[in-house]
């Protein structure tokens, strides 16, 4: 499996987000109110994923007092990561796309509090995918020491 690359997730956002606001554009009075709930909902799943990067990253490089991690766990663990990284890109460029549209119509109140639940929930995704590029780069086997030094 070969790593994320960040500038095709970036990639992905900008496309969904030109997408949303191209969407939204014709309907928007017609859509229900964007609810605050995924702000926090996708921040403790960013937290659980950074803290088990942490967590991996510890017992791979086999610190005092960490168990030995099983090999396959570190595969789920990095496909886990793969697929948050792709669906935080997703939901965060509908997010962006929702946001674009909603700011350049903030001086009434219901957009301008679209905007910044958009908002909010943009940064969530970009939390969300910083930390499950982390647990991708946790889950990576280090380099032997042993292996470059002159016999």
């Amino acid at each position: 499996m070969k790593p994320t690359h960040p500038g095709l997730l970036v990639g992905i956002i900008a496309v969904v987000a030109l997408i949303t606001w191209a969407a939204v554009t014709p309907v928007y009075s017609d859509l229900p109110l964007m609810p605050w709930t995924a702000i926090p909902t996708v921040l403790l799943l960013a937290i659980g994923e950074g803290y088990s990067a942490w967590v991996t990253k510890a017992r791979i490089a086999r610190k005092p007092g960490t168990k030995p991690v099983e090999p396959l766990s570190v595969a789920r663990l990095a496909a886990l990561a793969k697929a948050s990284a792709y669906a935080g890109a997703v939901f965060g460029g509908l997010f962006a796309g929702f946001g674009l549209y909603t700011v350049q119509i903030l001086d009434r109140e219901t957009p301008r509090s679209e905007f910044f639940v958009a908002a909010g929930s943009f940064v969530s995704c970009v939390a969300l995918i910083c930390a499950a590029l982390y647990l991708e780069h946790a889950c990576r086997i280090p380099k032997d020491q042993d292996e470059h030094k002159p016999d």
